[in-house]
């Protein structure tokens, strides 16, 4: 069996090269992964090199939060060691095998790399409380996207943690959990216009399920700015690697691997 297959949505296979043609024309990228698939990470590597060889890309990651950023700059700078950058910074436990190899490339090669995420702490506010909680906290403002902020009527990601989690929230409110879920969208998506690459590409790794159906973190980037042009990656892992239907809309382009591939962590 291969290692991986790419389709485009209407199930015609690709090669990286049309990816790369692809990728190449749009204002972002949205690359969504399976947090814990090495090929995925195989796969977001070649695509920042080879976009980087094409010309200007900047990179931002849902893995990096954005009272992180300080210290990010300061590694990529090459002003502090990488002990001090994992001792400070709220690092993934995968983020030796799956994001240091992108942290080092943007290093190597000056690309600038944006911690787009929320603080874990202001989600987890959110979910208990709404984000009414985080207008009242002070000198926050610098680590936080603008508030207040909707949440997106009718995405389809958010309609589907309702029903995954249905019965299952464990006493905690819904529409909270939900729009915690919304608020990092939020975030990624407002770190993502702030950092927009005016002569070049936005590369943006996520978990697939912040950027699939065109949901989530598009939902706020269109909302925003309606002319973006945004290319979606959605990974899926399934037993077989032949096209099914039921992945078309997931995204643009469509990267499958096998179930029984060896996970990172």
């Amino acid at each position: 069996m291969p290692a991986y297959r790419i389709y485009d949505a209407k199930g015609k296979q690709m090669d990286f090269k049309e990816v790369l043609n692809r990728s190449v024309d749009q204002d972002v990228v949205l690359f969504g992964e399976l947090h814990n698939n090495p090929i995925d990470h195989w796969l977001q590597l070649e695509l920042m090199r080879a976009l980087s060889e094409e010309g200007d890309v900047s990179v931002g990651a849902e893995m990096f939060e954005m009272d992180d950023q300080i210290v990010l700059n300061e590694y990529l700078a090459d002003r502090i060691k990488l002990d001090h950058l994992k001792k400070e910074a709220k690092l993934w436990p995968n983020y030796d095998t799956d994001y240091a190899p992108l942290v080092e490339l943007a290093k190597a090669q000056g690309i600038p790399f944006i911690a787009t995420n929320v603080p874990r702490r202001y989600a987890s506010l959110v979910s208990r409380e709404g984000q009414s909680a985080l207008i009242e906290l002070e000198g926050a403002s610098a680590i936080l996207p603008s508030l207040p902020f909707e949440v997106t009527a009718g995405d389809r990601g958010y309609e589907e943690m309702k029903e995954m989690m249905g019965g299952h929230s464990h006493g905690m409110n819904m529409d909270l959990l939900v729009e915690a879920q919304a608020l990092k969208d939020h975030c990624m998506a407002s770190n993502i216009l702030t950092n927009l690459n005016e002569e070049g590409v936005f590369l943006h790794f996520n978990g697939s399920f912040h950027s699939q159906y065109k949901a989530g973190i598009v939902g706020y980037l269109l909302a925003a700015k309606p002319a973006l042009k945004i290319l979606v990656i959605a990974a899926v892992e399934a037993d077989s690697l032949d096209f099914q239907e039921e992945w078309s809309e997931l995204g643009d382009i469509i990267l499958i691997t096998p179930t029984s591939l060896t996970k990172t962590h």
